[in-house]
């Protein structure tokens, strides 16, 4: 846990920085892995913060992502789900296809307790999941390992939000034009 003078824009870069951030004050990352946890902290998985796990980090603002997350966008990063470990609670499940750009059917991820959603996975890319860098615990991923590579879906944008500075803008989705290549996949995204 970090001391209470310390801040988001004050933190040391070079360490953890993890904020007393809902329930749960039990967080932790290391060189290559780190815990995202829920709200109220039921929920915890421990997921690699580096490749071959750590496919990609984008912000999306499409207006699915906007109105599963009740903001303007989300912030999000992939990982191999090979590499994704529960660490404890239980995950409810939601899934559709209706609104998916894709035609995909996307599956939401949340805690049952305080409806945090943790991740999605895309029946497209069944082994990855699509993770919120809001659940990560340590708050200088944020800025550093998890900073946003890409920004999807800027034609569905605010007007008052700005593009992501040093990240690749995408007008539409990811799919079509990048691939994604792991040592078990390389497929479309």
């Amino acid at each position: 846990m970090s001391d209470n003078t310390a801040s988001v824009s004050t933190a040391d870069k070079s360490k953890p920085y993890i904020p007393l951030a809902g329930g749960a004050n039990d967080g932790w990352s290391t060189e290559k892995e780190a815990t995202a946890t829920c709200f109220c902290g039921a929920v915890q998985v421990v997921f690699p913060t580096e490749s071959p796990g750590l496919v990609d980090t984008f912000v999306c603002n499409c207006t699915d992502c906007r109105k599963i997350t009740a903001s303007m966008f989300a912030s999000n990063f992939i990982v191999l789900d090979s590499h994704l470990t529960h660490v404890r609670g239980e995950l409810k499940a939601f899934a559709q296809s209706k609104t998916i750009a894709s035609g995909n059917t996307m599956t939401d991820f949340f805690c049952p307790t305080c409806g945090t959603l943790m991740y999605r996975r895309s029946s497209g890319f069944p082994d990855m999941s699509v993770m919120r860098i809001g659940t990560v615990d340590d708050f200088n991923l944020h800025e550093t390992k998890l900073f946003p590579r890409r920004e999807v879906f800027t034609k569905d944008r605010v007007g008052w939000l700005k593009g992501i500075e040093g990240a690749k803008q995408v007008e539409a989705g990811g799919s079509g034009n990048r691939k994604i290549e792991t040592k078990s996949t390389q497929e479309k995204l």
